[in-house]
Formats: structure tokens, C-alpha cells, sequence
């Protein structure tokens, strides 16, 4: 059966990228999003722009995470069997989207997650080390307290099967994201699996804000949420279907 698949680009401040990476990725699907986390450079004009596109505007700069949410909260909305999300800063390749395609044709995962050190390419970067080291922490915490087997906990290039994220409840709106919906895909049983994908960093220098550019407090951020969410899974009922995702905001 045909999947109807829609790819997201969470964008903000994206004016040197969002049309190169819109026209790439209409090059695999026809069917994209952009969600634009409350740009003050121009890029919101860009995306009106672009005709044949499906685009929500926040009002502010909310968060990586919100951006993710309001792209789950359109894809439930209308209806689309598969979401696939990929930064529009190139360190994701739209190249990539035909091998997310073979995976949800495989039809055996919820979740089909991009990995970044589960293959060596011969042209890939280097991270900087304290991502590097951050990334490598979390995972490893990730694995020992879920009984996961994932090899990167960070990478946004995902595909979603649309219906399992009506059983996730999410509300970190910042970089911490990440860490709410893997404990929840776990508590609520969906099956998750990895794919390579060449290792980009463009922006090696790139800010987190609130004070999370400190490595050392990003990383106990990430730990705390981490740890408040497997809090929240072990003492509330899991969500039944239809379940509200988050709090999605509207253009």
C-alpha cells in the first residue's frame, strides 16, 4: 500500500538555506512542511514564497523540540502515514531520504532514527569534541536505563510512523527534546530502529542558548530532563490513543 509520507524542516534563521534545501527535498517527496521557529532574518518571507509547500509560522523562537511537536501535531492533523524530519543547515543530506523510504517499506519500526557513528564514510566530518563526548554520555545512559541498543541519541534526521506518536505526550520545547520522546517510545513499546548517515557539521560553533553553550551544564540539563521524564513514565498511566502529543501552536 502506497504510504503517504511528509517530510519537515524545522527552520530558523535559515535565510542562506531554507529554498535550496525545500527545492532538494522535492526532489524525493512532494509533500513538505517547513516549520519556522520564530525567524528574524528574512527566512519567513522566503518560505511564503515557495509555492507547493505546506509551511506554520511560530510566533517566537520557541525551541528545536516545539518545532518537532507542532511538525507531529500537522502530520497527525492531515493525516500522513510517515513523518520524516531533516535540519535545514545541510548536516543532513536530502540524499538520504530515498534509504528512510526502504526502511519504512520494511514496515517493522515506529521510529527509523538517522545514525551518524553506526558506519564510517570515507567523507565524513568530525564532531566536536564535547558534542562528541555529550552525545556518547547520554546514548550510553540511554542504553544502560532503557535497555536500548541506540549508537546516537542526537541525530534529527527520523522518520515517524504518524499513528505511534499519538501514544507520545511531549512538552520539552528545547534541544532536551530528544530525551522525553525515547523514554517514551520505550514506556509505550515502539519499536525503534537506526540507520547510517554521514556524519555533517557545518556549524561546528553553533549556540544553544540559556546558558547551555557551557557543556558542562548542557549535559546535566539533558541528565535532569532525562531523569525527570523516567520519573513522570514509572508514576503515570501510559496515554491511550488519540492522546494529545504536546502543546502545538498554531501560525
Amino acid at each position: 500500500m502506497m504510504q503517504r509520507i511528509l517530510v519537515a524542516i524545522p527552520t530558523y534563521n535559515e535565510r542562506d538555506h531554507v529554498k535550496e534545501v525545500v527545492a532538494a527535498v522535492r526532489g524525493y517527496v512532494s509533500n513538505v512542511l517547513v516549520v519556522d521557529d520564530g525567524s528574524t532574518d528574512g527566512t519567513r518571507e522566503l518560505i511564503r514564497g515557495i509555492d507547493g509547500i505546506d509551511s506554520v509560522f511560530h510566533d517566537a523562537n520557541h525551541g528545536y523540540g516545539q518545532a518537532l511537536i507542532t511538525a507531529f501535531g500537522h502530520a497527525l492533523a492531515h493525516k500522513y502515514d510517515w513523518l520524516i524530519t531533516i535540519d535545514c543547515d545541510y548536516q543532513h543530506e536530502p540524499a538520504y531520504i530515498p534509504k528512510f523510504q526502504e526502511a519504512i517499506a520494511a514496515d517493522d519500526a515506529d521510529i527509523i532514527s538517522g545514525t551518524r557513528y553506526l558506519r564510517t564514510f570515507n567523507n565524513n566530518d568530525t564532531a566536536p569534541a564535547d558534542r562528541r563526548r555529550i552525545n556518547q554520555i547520554i546514548t550510553e545512559t540511554l542504553n544502560e536505563r532503557l535497555g536500548t541498543e541506540l549508537t546516537d541519541s542526537f541525530c534529527g534526521f527520523k522518520a515517524y510512523r504518524v499513528e505511534a506518536l499519538k501514544r507520545l505526550s511531549l512538552d520539552v520545547a528545547g534541544y532536551a527534546m530528544p530525551l522525553q520522546l525515547w523514554v517514551q517510545a520505550v514506556d509505550r513499546g515502539l519499536r525503534i530502529r537506526e540507520i547510517p548517515v554521514r556524519l555533517i557539521y557545518n556549524d561546528p560553533n553553533r549556540h544553544f542558548g540559556g546558558g547551555l553553550d557551557d557543556p558542562e551544564s548542557r549535559l546535566a540539563h539533558y541528565i535532569s530532563v532525562l531523569d525527570e521524564e523516567l520519573r513522570k513514565t514509572r508514576q503515570t498511566p501510559q496515554p491511550q490513543a488519540g492522546h494529545p502529543i504536546g502543546s502545538v501552536l498554531c501560525p
